[in-house]
């Protein structure tokens, strides 16, 4: 039987899936990606049970990257589809439920990559994050360039991309990569409080806000309000429940 990698635990409407390779600062080989994906493939379809998602980490870190023993390499030593990998990350950032990433120790590259597919990025003092592709005469896959530029601006993504050199946690909330800081110890408490406010909210707004955002990225103003208005879900279904409790306050 294979490795658990990515371990899922639910409860209260929250989908919790923990990176489970501590030994191996949790690198991610082929297994992980299978994993994940099969993940993904089953959070698409929970939308009426799982209304946010966490992505964690055991262990010291929360991913060292790529496997770099396994680089391109299937379970048996076979070349994998290089469009694998990057796409399981898009599937991943495309699914409907916000995703928040906890981050603690390193977040490097392919870990990067993987974090920046969340939504939110909360991180204890212990983060450290940086892209080594350069180091290793790599280049980034599986969206390094896209999804960090958009984050946190093209000088800065260039400097990180071009040094590998590694920010520490303070510096990463003060560049925008992470949202959310915390001392040491915290995280968990941080992430649950964020996750429980999610929750409260409506699902259906949540989604429907993700969406569109997604959807509209890098459109001009008057094409990404006809695309909001043209998609326009209409209130949710409890909407009138909602209106009510809060009166009843």
């Amino acid at each position: 039987m294979d490795q658990v990698r990515i371990a899922r635990e639910d409860a209260g409407g929250l989908c919790t899936l923990t990176l489970n390779r501590p030994d191996k600062l949790n690198a991610l080989d082929t297994a992980a990606f299978e994993q994940l994906d099969a993940h993904c493939a089953a959070l698409e379809a929970a939308t009426e049970t799982v209304g946010c998602i966490v992505l964690r980490a055991q262990g010291k870190a929360f991913c060292a990257g790529a496997d770099l023993g396994a680089v391109g390499l299937d379970r048996h030593g076979q070349p994998v589809d290089p469009a694998f990998k990057p796409g399981v990350i898009d599937r991943l950032a495309a699914l409907p439920q916000p995703v928040i990433v906890a981050v603690h120790g390193v977040c490097y590259t392919g870990g990067l990559e993987l974090a920046l597919a969340g939504d939110f990025i909360l991180a204890d003092a212990t983060a450290r994050f940086a892209d080594t592709h350069g180091k290793f005469g790599f280049v980034g896959a599986w969206g390094m360039g896209q999804r960090l530029s958009r984050r946190i601006g093209t000088p800065a993504a260039k400097r990180l991309m071009m040094t590998a050199r590694p920010v520490l946690a303070d510096e990463a909330r003060d560049l925008g990569l992470v949202d959310m800081l915390v001392e040491a110890g915290g995280l968990d408490a941080l992430v649950q409080s964020l996750a429980a406010e999610i929750l409260a909210n409506s699902w259906h707004t949540n989604f429907h806000a993700k969406r569109m955002l997604r959807e509209t990225e890098g459109m001009g103003l008057a094409e990404a309000l006809a695309r909001e208005r043209a998609t326009y879900p209409g209130n949710a279904p409890d909407h009138k429940e909602r209106i009510a409790r809060f009166n009843q306050r």
